[in-house]
């Protein structure tokens, strides 16, 4: 692979998608975040609600309740028939960084490219006063009474989700390669940040 992705794994409203938009902007690379769920239900013949039900490990489903002990990562039953979307987004992913540059929110994006040199691996954090400023004037049907719990919830589910497939700690800072503090930057400094670490990248790999 000759181009250069990005994955960005984030801690619920520290700014993902909102970073990962802006930086492929500003580089010119292709964005992919909720797009792979269109992606991935067009290429097995489903309408979008069906797989935005499993996206990421929603509470209801059969994977989360997989997820959250019944099963292993290597368990039998591990890869439920009626959960393909880790899969179908998978080849997607991996597509997607054949055909260029690009920029990938979640999905275990990381883990499905571990293997490709120009991989670069973004883990976004910030603190819960911040998260929960950004949660409730960005989430439209935000829970004002205890938004810290659900922040905490969806970081839960995140976690499963990535141990699941991947058998690692979503939050353990050694697989990233740029661990950075939001609210500490600001979401234009992160951006400037990576940027900035893609440019030196570039050097010591060029294309």
């Amino acid at each position: 692979m000759s181009n250069n992705v990005i994955t960005i794994c984030r801690q619920y409203c520290s700014g993902g998608k909102e970073i990962g938009k802006a930086l492929a902007d500003t580089l010119g690379y292709e964005f992919y975040d909720n797009e792979l769920i269109s992606l991935a239900a067009k290429e097995a013949g489903y309408p979008e609600s069906t797989f935005e039900k499993v996206d990421e490990v929603p509470t209801n489903s059969l994977l989360y309740s997989l997820v959250l002990g019944s099963y292993g990562a290597n368990g039998v039953g591990a890869m439920p028939d009626n959960d393909k979307l880790f899969g179908i987004q998978s080849d997607i992913i991996r597509n997607a960084a054949k055909k260029g540059s690009c920029v990938i929110i979640g999905r275990c994006a990381d883990y499905v490219l571990r293997e490709e040199e120009r991989l670069i691996r973004v883990f976004l954090r910030a603190d819960m006063d911040f998260r929960v400023e950004r949660y409730k004037k960005t989430v439209e049907s935000a829970d004002t009474k205890n938004p810290e719990a659900v922040l905490r919830k969806t970081d839960k589910k995140r976690a499963a989700y990535h141990r699941f497939y991947s058998g690692e700690e979503w939050d353990d800072m050694m697989n990233y390669d740029i661990v950075i503090n939001t609210a500490k930057t600001g979401i234009e400094g992160a951006v400037k940040l990576i940027k900035e670490y893609v440019e030196e990248f570039n050097k010591v790999k060029p294309k």
